[in-house]
């Protein structure tokens, strides 16, 4: 029996999931904006009351690492560290967009859509956007195969060479800018899904399957922008 623990707090919802083989996993996860330092932990507790485990019957915690807020992505990686080396475990990190994926290739409009390609394109602020390219899974119980890195990029800038479906809370904040050289029908968008602890359960238990947990000393958050504030001149110059 697979028993993982999933946080992330990399945006402004809290999200914690804990999996007990195949039951239904059990999901906390709201909107909290700045209050997630003081909900997280118990959170976890009660979760573990909840599945009758104690913490050191996991058999890894895994963590959202980010592209996401800076104080999110820290939070959720220092409360896995110090859970994980209260009890010797395993950590499992996974990304923010390889998250979203995991979650949109199981919603109907996707698996109705049949996409061979996708992207997953998340609002970076600072007139950005993260995003990447994913193949859909051929085996149902797999998750999609990021295609190369994560990006960091103007909405005009995001590549849809070959895409056959988009997802991600970029279609709100950018909308037509998205799709200044390529455009996509409506049934092939979905603007609505975000990034739960779920997301990040169902990647972390392929790669527990598949023997990617690393040691808790290695956990680091993942920062695809180096500069995460404009300068009083940029701010200026974006408003001419």
């Amino acid at each position: 029996m697979t028993r993982i623990l999933a946080i992330d707090t990399s945006t402004a919802w809290c999200s914690v999931a804990l999996t007990l083989g195949d039951q239904t996993p059990i999901l906390r996860h709201e909107l909290v904006s700045a209050g997630a330092s003081q909900l997280l932990l118990p959170w976890v507790e009660t979760l573990l009351i909840k599945a009758d485990i104690q913490l050191k019957e996991l058999d890894a915690i895994a963590v959202g690492i980010g592209p996401g807020a800076f104080t999110g992505v820290r939070l959720g990686v220092a409360a896995v560290q110090g859970l994980a080396v209260s009890c010797d475990l395993p950590v499992l990190p996974v990304t923010s967009l390889d998250a979203i994926a995991a979650q949109l290739i199981k919603t109907p409009d996707f698996v109705l859509a049949k996409p061979k390609n996708f992207v997953i394109a998340i609002d970076a602020r600072m007139d950005e956007i993260y995003w990447a390219q994913y193949q859909s899974p051929v085996q149902q119980q797999d998750q999609a195969k990021r295609i190369g890195n994560i990006h960091l990029s103007k909405p005009e800038e995001l590549d849809l060479t070959g895409i056959q479906f988009v997802a991600g809370s970029a279609l709100k904040v950018y909308g037509d800018r998205l799709f200044s050289k390529t455009a996509l029908p409506l049934t092939a968008l979905d603007s609505q899904i975000h990034l739960t602890a779920l997301g990040v359960l169902a990647c972390a238990e392929q790669g527990l399957r598949e023997g990617r947990q690393i040691n808790v000393h290695e956990l680091e958050p993942l920062y695809v922008r180096d500069k995460v504030a404009l300068t009083t001149q940029e701010r200026l110059e974006a408003f001419k």
